[in-house]
């Protein structure tokens, strides 16, 4: 009884502090956390070593894989290179292992991971910001070593009942049929993926491994066995989050669960080859080191099999879970709120491809009008689902769990409420409509040959920052065209509207028109300019230009002289 009580607290403690110190030190790399790993994924390969390098830092492939998902959910990163990251996130969490290889199993750190857990608590009550989530970090790693201290101990109690001649054979063994040998490891891997499950947490299953064999309960290569189906196991936890989740998280969660898979059936490919030559090794170098270099070997064979294959595999993957969700609203993942950068570039993105789904739409009901027909059932559609989008968006954005760290990402956030604002006031008026009087003149055709320029442009910049992944990059693709056409458009536009006003409304005094005639020309001129001048925002914001800065200035005002202005600074 004693024997199990020490085992199950251990293995209590060491979960206990893994959840505190991977709290602590996620809290303490705040939003450099995303910032490294979208930047660090340029590509897979690149992709897989920071991933690697971050996990082993913040002690949680869970922490690297749902940032990633957020990421690659807000279009920060492209399906390969989010998977990339997930493989290196699987090599960097074996580095736990060889903390429990080379210093849990070996020295009793009791005597000092109880000073350690009363600074860190200390700290954590008394401090704050990152000195908190600092001592949160030394209190959660003192609670993994004295949890190992305790399981050690029980260990030592388990050895003294359990012999490895208790648990089954594996290939490999002497006196052992291959058919008995092949039974007693696939009965051996499911012990281990069923620990994993159990604990939700394959650290602390594998903690539990080698401390038993390093007592002696089982053989190395049962070890190996175990630690076969406690990969394995990790993958359960991915495939219940994946339940209910969004399609990038589901894919990603699918991913995850082949990668497990396809290194599992590697590894017991290989067993027959790799135990003798582990048995060899353990004549120089002891046990539970081997394990943890065999659990690290492990990963890394797997990761090294299908990098090279990995755009071939995203596209069986994606083929296997094809995207149903709308194109307007596929951005809005929860897994991105997790990340409140994360978050802002999905509601950037939904608010670029809203824009530009009614730009489309209104310069195709200006075609049609020019034309003498009414608004396209195409046209009214976009429009609607684009303003249902932004609704969406709006939504999100409320349930961002925090605010951006960084003075420019609160600088990305403001510009993505602005541009958002304006997407909706866009598609309120295009849901309004333009109608234009029984004989359209000079000033309202032209007005809508400006509209209809103005749209194009603005479709074209909100093309490129739905599309592209990493920072808006629309002039880097364009170059200062379309932006300088909307803003000509919107201003020139802003310019004929005064002087249409002006002139139409002395021609009723004249007898050249009627008053009802001449304030449905006015109106319908007012709202060409207000749609252009919004679109024009929007797409301000959107691209994120220097002279973004004047825009959120002069925000907060309907159409004004500053239009004009701002065009003629723009232009320069």
């Amino acid at each position: 009884m004693d024997t199990a009580i020490s085992v199950l607290g251990g293995v209590g403690l060491f979960l206990l502090g893994m959840t505190v110190m991977t709290s602590g030190l996620k809290a303490l790399a705040g939003s450099s956390l995303r910032a490294v790993l979208g930047k660090a994924a340029a590509n897979p390969v690149s992709g897989a070593f920071w991933g690697a390098v971050v996990t082993l830092i913040v002690q949680s492939s869970s922490a690297t894989t749902m940032t990633t998902i957020g990421l690659v959910s807000a279009g920060l990163l492209t399906f390969p290179q989010g998977l990339g990251l997930v493989f290196g996130a699987n090599i960097g969490t074996t580095g736990t292992g060889w903390l429990v290889a080379l210093i849990g199993v070996r020295v009793s750190l009791t005597a000092a991971a109880l000073p350690m857990i009363f600074v860190g608590a200390l700290i954590k009550l008394l401090g704050r910001g990152r000195v908190a989530a600092a001592g949160g970090a030394l209190a959660g790693f003192a609670l993994v070593l004295y949890g190992l201290t305790t399981l050690q101990q029980g260990m030592g109690g388990l050895a003294e009942q359990l012999q490895p001649a208790d648990l089954p054979a594996v290939l490999g063994a002497e006196g052992v049929s291959w058919w008995a040998g092949l039974i007693g490891l696939l009965t051996l891997v499911v012990v281990g993926l069923v620990m994993t499950a159990v604990m939700q947490s394959s650290t602390a299953a594998i903690a539990v491994t080698l401390s038993a064999h390093y007592a002696g309960a089982i053989g190395l290569d049962q070890a190996c066995a175990l630690i076969i189906g406690q990969n394995i196991g990790t993958a359960t936890s991915s495939a219940l989050a994946a339940i209910g989740a969004s399609s990038t998280a589901k894919r990603l969660a699918l991913a995850y669960i082949l990668f497990k898979l396809i290194a599992a059936v590697i590894a017991l490919v290989l067993f027959p080859l790799t135990i003798p030559l582990l048995a060899r090794a353990a004549s120089s170098i002891d046990g539970v080191t081997l394990l943890a270099a065999y659990h690290t070997a492990y990963n890394v064979v797997g990761v090294l099999v299908l990098l090279p294959l990995i755009n071939r595999f995203t596209a069986f993957v994606e083929r296997l879970l094809p995207e149903r969700a709308s194109p307007l609203t596929r951005c809005l993942d929860p897994a991105a709120l997790e990340t409140p950068v994360a978050a802002v570039e999905a509601v950037r993105r939904t608010v670029a491809r809203a824009l530009a789904a009614t730009c489309r739409a209104v310069d195709g009901a200006l075609a049609a009008a020019g034309a003498g027909s009414g608004v396209p059932a195409a046209s009214a559609a976009s429009w609607a689902a684009a303003g249902d989008a932004l609704r969406q968006a709006q939504a999100f954005m409320s349930e961002v769990k925090g605010p951006p760290g960084s003075k420019g990402e609160q600088h990305r956030l403001t510009s993505t409420l602005h541009a958002l604002d304006h997407a909706s006031r866009l598609t309120e008026i295009a849901a309004e409509g333009v109608t234009l009087g029984p004989a359209p003149g000079l000033d309202e055709e032209r007005a809508m040959q400006l509209a209809a320029e103005a749209m194009r442009a603005a479709a074209a910049l909100a093309d490129d920052v739905a599309a592209v992944p990493g920072e808006a990059v629309a002039v880097a693709a364009h170059g200062p065209g379309p932006l300088a056409e909307l803003t000509a458009a919107a201003a020139a536009l802003r310019e004929l509207r005064r002087t249409h006003r002006e002139t139409t409304l002395r021609s009723v005094a004249q007898g050249a028109t009627t008053a009802g005639e001449a304030i449905t020309d006015v109106d319908a001129v007012r709202r060409l300019e207000a749609l252009a001048h919004h679109a024009w925002r929007s797409a301000g914001h959107l691209t994120d230009q220097p002279a973004a800065a004047r825009l959120r200035r002069d925000d907060g005002a309907e159409p004004s002289d500053r239009v004009s202005i701002e065009a003629d600074r723009r232009l320069g």
